[in-house]
């Protein structure tokens, strides 16, 4: 004979331990904003514009000798970091432009997951599609260019 088994409540997970709304809400902004404050604390003493420096590499560019949209991500950031704009702007222009839309929506998930509300944006297909198109327009210009 077994022993009866009993009933969870909906919603927990195992063991029984249910995770609260605002926890499993604002747990992924919180965990990247601190991934962000990490990062950025190192790339702080790192300078990416100087050879044999311990940052990531980019595979596509290491590959094929192109560069991808994501190209000069580092350099721009440690350039912001340092208060250099117009250096920020040199090493990656589209992602400097769509620095203030990115901060936006992500302030915007922040919001809404601390007030236990889940948030996606919304970009729809053609949203979607604009956001790759322009991509890879930035990436066959910046190649040509």
């Amino acid at each position: 004979m077994t022993a009866p088994r009993t009933a969870r409540r909906p919603g927990s997970g195992r063991g029984g331990f249910a995770v609260p709304a605002r926890l499993r809400t604002a747990g992924p902004p919180l965990a990247v904003l601190l991934g962000g404050l990490a990062g950025s604390a190192y790339l702080w003493t790192r300078n990416p514009h100087l050879p044999g420096q311990a940052l990531p590499f980019c595979p596509w560019r290491r590959i094929t000798g192109l560069q991808c949209p994501g190209c000069g991500g580092t350099r721009m950031t440690y350039d912001l970091l340092h208060g250099d704009l117009a250096a920020a702007f040199h090493d990656n222009a589209m992602l400097l432009v769509c620095l203030p839309l990115v901060a936006l929506m992500y302030v915007t998930w922040l919001r809404e997951g601390l007030a236990g509300r889940s948030w996606r944006p919304p970009l729809g297909r053609r949203g979607t599609a604009a956001v790759l198109g322009a991509a890879i327009a930035w990436t066959v210009f910046r190649n040509l260019w």
